[in-house]
């Protein structure tokens, strides 16, 4: 070879297979999916099946990742330039990385501050804005970080992250997370974590300010697995957290806007915790309850997530699980029934339905309606009165 030779090397393939942790992977807004290989994040697209690059920072093996903006909030995400992505390891390490969809040129932001003796074990996050996010992350060590992270607005400006909480939760792990924004109440935020001693614990907070534990769920027999709000509306009272857990089964909880502090004071009493616990957050109170528990797993339930919006905040009511069966489920209200009625027959034969009345979708009336009955086994007398009016079998 002569000296004037030019010898040029490009990338034409990247292998990598996911780490065998449950919060390992995320799908972004920018529509792109992140993951933990080994001690490096790995990115792939979808569309073209194809690993796009590997992100070096972490000197140990990546726990979990989360974008920011997630698909969850791919509503806030049309008109961004870039997008973040959080990763933690088994060092307890959080590395923030940027994506610039103008030249898809990645960078390292920053490390943030080590503040956990053990693992990350999962990351959450909610978006205010396009330029303003909440994150929290958890440990193997039972803490929770509460942080704040403002993106800038200019290319010449760098990212603040403030850590604006820190719970110690539990002498166990938490390794499920997910925070939503109370309903009606902009700038307030609740808080769900899960873990190994089968409750799910529910906190409250500001936006700035300190998050403190309000209630616990307590329903499954087994470790918490993955929790889930859906999205707060604008028009409704009412948010839904769908859990899962290694019991095998995943339930849906409803927490309502019950109304001011004030008015409801008077009404706290021991009949209003049948429904489900009520707590207080600001100036009002609210309820938690469950909606429903879902039964079709035959092993653990390891993930559990609301379906995206699609097209703005409008979320469809469609959730996603995984098992450790090794099966993937999408579980749906029925449309074809009407659930505004509920029947029962007993052992007798007989049949009771009863129908919701109330027109309200906060408030129920629950009233008997006719239903058909007879005989649950052969007819062997039959006789009419006298009279003809009626008839005896």
């Amino acid at each position: 070879m002569s000296e004037k030779t030019e010898v040029e090397a490009k990338r034409v393939f990247i292998g990598a297979g996911c780490n065998r942790v449950v919060n390992n992977v995320s799908w972004g807004a920018s529509g792109l999916v992140s993951f933990g290989a080994q001690n490096a994040v790995a990115v792939f697209c979808p569309k073209t099946a194809q690993i796009l690059t590997t992100l070096p920072g972490h000197k140990a093996s990546v726990n979990c990742t989360y974008w920011l903006p997630s698909s969850k909030f791919s509503f806030k995400a049309k008109h961004l330039d870039r997008h973040y992505l959080l990763s933690g390891d088994t060092d307890g390490v959080i590395i923030l990385w940027e994506l610039s969809t103008v030249n898809n040129n990645w960078r390292h932001v920053l490390q943030l501050p080590k503040s956990y003796k053990k693992g990350v074990t999962c990351i959450t996050a909610f978006m205010v804005s396009e330029t303003d996010a909440m994150f929290a992350s958890a440990s193997s060590d039972g803490v929770v970080n509460v942080w704040d992270v403002a993106f800038p607005s200019q290319s010449s400006d760098e990212c603040k992250v403030l850590c604006l909480d820190t719970l110690s939760v539990d002498s166990k792990a938490i390794v499920a997370l997910s925070l939503a924004e109370l309903p009606q109440s902009p700038g307030r935020f609740v808080l769900a974590m899960g873990g190994l001693d089968n409750k799910i614990k529910l906190y409250c907070g500001e936006r700035t300010g300190k998050f403190t534990s309000v209630c616990e769920l307590k329903g499954h027999t087994d470790w918490i697995r993955s929790l889930d709000f859906s999205l707060s509306e604008e028009t409704t009272s009412s948010i839904m957290l769908v859990s899962s857990s290694q019991d095998k089964v995943i339930r849906i909880w409803k927490l309502v806007l019950r109304g001011d502090v004030g008015s409801w004071q008077k009404e706290i009493t021991l009949a209003s915790y049948i429904e489900g616990p009520v707590f207080i957050s600001g100036t009002f109170t609210y309820q938690i309850s469950v909606e429903s528990v879902l039964i079709g797993h035959e092993d653990w339930v390891y993930s559990v997530e609301w379906q995206p919006p699609v097209t703005d905040q409008q979320q469809p009511l469609s959730i996603l699980s995984a098992s450790m069966d090794k099966t993937m489920m999408i579980w749906r209200p029925e449309k074809k029934t009407d659930g505004a009625s509920i029947l029962a027959h007993g052992c007798g034969g007989s049949f009771h339905l009863w129908r919701n009345v109330s027109g309200s979708k906060e408030s129920e009336n629950w009233q008997m309606q006719k239903a058909p009955s007879g005989h649950f086994a052969a007819v062997t007398d039959i006789t009419w009165a006298r009279t003809g009016e009626y008839l005896l079998s």
